[in-house]
């Protein structure tokens, strides 16, 4: 009887660790979606195309989060834990920056 019971509480703590690890792994894809949605939209605001296609538009949406939460805070709704204002102030502040190093390196301004 008491092997059953140990038994049960193993499988109910793998289960248990699968589920959170799937939940985890969903809530991660889909912040890195809202992520490349929010990079997308400042790519297609800024003149000029963002070097790096769609992993370019995810790293702008990540990195523009952050800079948008320092810059104007947590202002806004949320989706999928991404502030969506301040994510698409600092993705537009990243496109940018990105756009005028990127530009002047190669010669081409923005247009």
């Amino acid at each position: 009887m008491p092997t059953v019971v140990i038994g049960l509480v193993v499988v109910a703590l793998v289960l248990g660790g699968v589920m959170w690890l799937t939940f985890s792994l969903v809530g991660l894809l889909l912040t890195l979606f809202m992520a490349g949605l929010v990079g997308w939209a400042a790519d297609a605001v800024v003149p000029g195309r963002l070097p790096g296609g769609w992993l370019g538009s995810i790293l702008a949406g990540i990195v523009g989060g952050f800079v948008g939460s320092l810059l104007i805070g947590n202002l806004g709704p949320s989706l999928f834990d991404v502030r969506v204002i301040p994510a698409f102030v600092g993705a537009l502040v990243v496109v940018v920056a990105a756009q005028l190093a990127l530009g002047a390196r190669s010669g081409r301004a923005l247009r």
